[in-house]
């Protein structure tokens, strides 16, 4: 098929991977403009999708907007594409641009639809307890992931990171993709239910602030929603990322480090950092970490 891919995160990079090698004609990408990144954010970076797109000699385009560019929709359009496909791509399309395609705009989504509809379903699924979650491959439409879903694939979320998850979904997604691709008509769109509707709310960075007055699994869930970048707690003015911990007994007020062994109490139970942080520093064990930066019995974090 001639196709337009639309993406910007990592998450997308195998939805592309898998168009090119397929055999479709991959028109054009389009992506998030670069934004500023290293230490002083003067550097423009690409996006992983601008990066990859330009490797593999794709055209890549970066609108600020198509809802306020017309010329931009009139771009899209005169590709002529059979089909749109968007993972991630972080920008509202409006009607024209759905529309434009012989078979519109199938979208990735990492979520079972309609549960976690919006921007974070992977790290909102964790934190929520979710003993699973999937990516669809939906039939774009003007609301919020309310399109129907054309094929869907499942997995366990317990016991892991939101990043180990977002690589697993992430080729799932693009497998998927590529069976439908290969057969639109075997999977025709189905309207998601009315029922089980939830919102994934964009993740704000002081969530990352681990709670310990909530139980200790629902602290263990922040660490792994949080992973990357960390959940994170504050000791003597530093920051320390837990990027992976175990549940445990322990008594305690909640936030106090009970034992040598960095185990701290929470509002019901304990956990154990396994995986720690310092800022500027690699991951290292918390036993490692303590040989350098002792954190005694009765610290409260």
């Amino acid at each position: 098929m001639r196709v337009i891919f639309m993406g910007t995160p990592e998450f997308a990079v195998p939805a592309l991977d898998a168009l090119v090698a397929s055999g479709h004609d991959v028109v054009a990408a389009y992506s998030q403009p670069p934004r500023a990144g290293g230490r002083r954010g003067k550097a423009l970076t690409p996006s992983p999708v601008h990066a990859r797109a330009e490797a593999l000699g794709i055209e890549v385009r970066t609108p600020l907007s198509f809802k306020r560019d017309p010329d931009a929709v009139a771009a899209f359009a005169a590709l002529e594409a059979d089909v749109a496909v968007v993972a991630a791509y972080g920008l509202i399309l409006p009607v024209s641009v759905l529309e434009a395609p012989r078979l519109g705009c199938m979208n990735v989504h990492a979520s079972l639809l309609p549960r976690w509809r919006g921007a974070a379903p992977i790290q909102r699924a964790i934190l929520a307890g979710d003993a699973e979650t999937g990516v669809g491959i939906m039939q774009m439409e003007a609301g919020l992931d309310t399109g129907p879903v054309r094929l869907e694939g499942r997995t366990s979320v317990t016991g892991k990171t939101a990043g180990e998850l977002t690589d697993e979904l992430a080729a799932m997604g693009a497998r998927l993709m590529i069976e439908v691709l290969a057969d639109p008509a075997r999977y025709p769109p189905v309207a998601q239910p009315d029922d089980g509707v939830t919102y994934a709310s964009k993740i704000d960075k002081a969530e990352a602030r681990l709670d310990f007055a909530q139980p200790a699994q629902a602290v263990l869930r922040q660490v792994l929603a949080f992973n990357p970048p960390g959940a994170f707690v504050e000791i003597g003015g530093e920051r320390i990322r837990l990027l992976a911990a175990e549940l445990t007994d322990g008594d305690g007020e909640p936030g106090e480090v009970i034992d040598d062994a960095l185990t701290i109490a929470c509002g019901a139970g304990a956990i154990r950092p396994a995986q720690v942080q310092r800022a500027g520093r690699g991951v290292m064990a918390a036993g490692e970490l303590l040989r350098g930066f002792p954190i005694p019995a009765g610290t409260r974090l």
